[in-house]
């Protein structure tokens, strides 16, 4: 009844770079773990249903939507971010868009220009409440 509940472990490995000097014009579609040191102008996704990791770093700047399940941003977003378990935003994080999470991790000096919006992990159900006893 008071279990644990079931945490989906970051992906700690970065398979992938997205170097500083480098800019793609795309959407970026990846497994595992992604490292943004330059510029994606498009949508950045995990492709598929596993842990993944993003790494937007200090210098990067993402313009389009991203929905992984772990993020971690420090540099610049222009679009909404969907991160499905977890997102830490860093000091020097800039994000313009609305941003939706399980779990939030924020730095003195992060700024969001958007909402914040808590993903629930289970759907609500709906209750009905009625009053016993009152004469009604």
């Amino acid at each position: 009844m008071f279990g644990r509940k079931k945490q989906h472990v970051p992906q700690k490995q970065i398979d992938s770079l997205i170097g500083a000097s480098t800019t793609i014009e795309g959407d970026v579609d990846f497994v595992g773990g992604l490292r943004v040191d330059g510029r994606v102008k498009g949508h950045i996704r995990s492709s598929n249903a596993g842990p993944s990791t993003l790494v937007i770093s200090e210098k990067a700047t993402v313009d389009g939507e991203i929905r992984v399940s772990h993020v971690v941003v420090d540099g610049s977003v222009n679009g909404p971010i969907y991160a499905s378990e977890y997102l830490e935003l860093l000091p020097n994080a800039r994000v313009t868009g609305d941003v939706s999470y399980r779990t939030l991790e924020m730095q003195v000096g992060a700024v969001v220009d958007g909402r914040l919006l808590h993903m629930h992990q289970e759907t609500a159900e709906v209750v009905e409440l009625k009053r016993i006893g009152s004469g009604d």
